[in-house]
């Protein structure tokens, strides 16, 4: 008898695993999202929701779910997407069967976030639909095109991220920036679009470096504020110290601008860095008003730089903490309390280290008082012929300052790092071209890297040097004016005075004080 075959047609489809005959409503949803809050694209995002619902629910077969939604969203990816990811979690949880968007570029601008949410869903029976491209993801084709089109999304992001980073470097380059004003203490945008001074706010920043100026620390600061009840610059009740730090570091508030401190390494990620001179920076003098003088503002850089150096040994709790040293030993001087409870409670200045040795310091202890009366003497002393003190200072500063030298010499190292790098490339170049032997192109490659590092340890050392001059030309600078700003004697105890003219106080076994000035003048009192 001939062999005959009964073909058995197909039931059950082999992704969804719903019945193909039977009359069941497809779970329908859609995604909507525009890029940016624009009133025009907002008006396109409304358009978008009304049109899905309409559509879906006009349907016979399908079931209207609901219409997922982002606003001011970028697709460059999913993570900070609310309205995407809940939107896979129902269809993951089974709720959905088909989603329809309007593009793949609505839907994802980044190929591999693209692929890799179509193929999850995908494992779960859950379709997509793009109706721009007429692509459907469980059709056999669907893949390939997907793919294809998600790049050619992804190169448009690209493209797009490129222009903006172009515009925004073209308006560094012309002078132009802006300021997060809302998180940004002391100023608000001007009708010229250039930082106005908001006075009551101003007030507190010129606080604020006046503290720090008197010793105090940036921690400190924030406590101060936080009882105060003062609010931060983002309306928050509690300070945190890196706040202060960056108030007191932002050259903004010295009427200048640096711009692109920091860059984004990925256009999909959005990851950002600081920059360190992978990028060019700009430098805008005098760009607007000032709150604080460049020559304070300087000031406290430069006591930022002490103060890093001396690392936990600085403290911020008086104008005296970490200017006190024991001779003796090299502690500095810490306040202690003595007979607290008692109607006889004082506060006097002892070495820190005094009992920790086998040895105890012999050096003495002294009260507030008795330092204050010391540094008037010492300093009038000082001052006794100003004019000629000022000279001289002028002429100590002009040659601290000075960094012709180094800069000649860091100039010639910058100027063969350029050439060792230059030779390294060529060498990467030719053997990734040519059949080399490989022994000797690494001797050769390492002594490149070798002899790179070591120029790159001398430029580090001398531009440490040209901003240590630098940085002792400002304390010099601010010495000279705290004495030209006072009488030629000083009757009453002044703290910026003390901070901006005393660099060390060394206590000596016999009770004297050697006043050690910053102008380099040590005088014994």
């Amino acid at each position: 008898m001939a062999r005959t075959v009964t073909v058995i047609p197909q039931t059950i489809h082999p992704l969804t695993g719903t019945a193909i005959l039977a009359a069941t409503r497809r779970r329908v949803a859609a995604y909507a999202r525009v890029s940016t809050d624009s009133e025009e694209q907002q008006t396109s995002y409304e358009a978008q929701v009304d049109y899905y619902t309409r559509y879906i629910q006009s349907k016979a077969d399908w079931e209207f779910v609901k219409v997922y939604t982002d606003e001011g969203i970028s697709g460059t990816n999913t993570k900070n997407r609310d309205g995407f990811n809940e939107m896979v979690r129902d269809a993951l949880d089974g709720k959905i069967d088909l989603i329809i968007t309007k593009s793949v570029s609505r839907f994802a601008r980044n190929t591999v976030d693209s692929l890799v949410t179509v193929r999850k869903l995908k494992e779960h029976g859950v379709e997509v639909y793009f109706e721009k491209e007429n692509i459907y993801t469980l059709d056999s084709k669907g893949e390939l095109l997907i793919t294809i089109m998600s790049s050619l999304a992804q190169e448009e992001s690209r493209s797009i991220s490129e222009n903006v980073t172009w515009g925004q470097r073209k308006r560094f380059a012309d002078g132009k920036f802006s300021l997060a004003y809302k998180q940004f203490l002391g100023y608000e945008k001007g009708q010229d679009n250039l930082p106005h001074i908001v006075e009551n706010e101003a007030v507190l920043v010129r606080r604020i470096y006046t503290m720090f100026m008197c010793g105090k620390t940036p921690g400190g600061i924030a406590s101060i504020l936080t009882k105060e009840g003062i609010p931060t610059p983002g309306g928050k009740t509690k300070w945190q110290a890196s706040t202060v730090a960056s108030i007191l570091s932002n050259e903004k508030y010295k009427g200048a601008a640096l711009l692109q401190k920091r860059f984004t390494v990925d256009f999909l990620t959005k990851k950002t860095k600081v920059n360190e001179g992978e990028v060019p920076q700009y430098y805008i003098e005098h760009s607007h008003e000032a709150i604080i003088n460049p020559v304070e503002w300087d000031w406290v850089q430069a006591e930022f730089s002490r103060r890093k150096i001396l690392g936990k040994r600085y403290s911020g709790n008086s104008v005296f903490s970490s200017r006190l040293v024991c001779a003796e030993c090299g502690s500095f001087y810490g306040s202690k309390v003595w007979q607290s409870n008692t109607k006889y409670r004082k506060t006097i200045w002892q070495c820190n280290g005094k009992f920790k040795g086998d040895t105890f310091c012999t050096t003495p202890h002294f009260t507030e008082e008795e330092i204050k009366q010391r540094f008037l003497n010492a300093y009038n002393t000082l001052v006794f012929n100003r004019e000629a003190l000022l000279e001289d200072c002028r002429l100590m500063r002009d040659a601290v300052s000075d960094c012709s030298d180094i800069q000649t010499r860091l100039e010639k190292l910058y100027e063969e790092a350029a050439v060792v790098t230059e030779l390294t490339r060529q060498a990467v170049e030719r053997n990734s071209q040519e059949s080399l032997n490989q022994e000797e192109y690494l001797r050769q490659y390492n002594s490149y890297v070798n002899r790179y590092e070591k120029l790159k340890g001398q430029i580090d050392k001398l531009e440490i040097e040209k901003k240590r001059r630098k940085e002792k030309g400002i304390l010099i600078g601010g010495f000279m004016f705290e004495v030209s700003e006072h009488e030629t004697s000083v009757s009453e105890f002044d703290e910026q005075l003390w901070m901006l003219v005393i660099d060390i106080v060394e206590i000596q076994p016999d009770g004297n004080m050697v006043f050690k000035f910053r102008n380099g003048t040590e005088v014994i009192a």
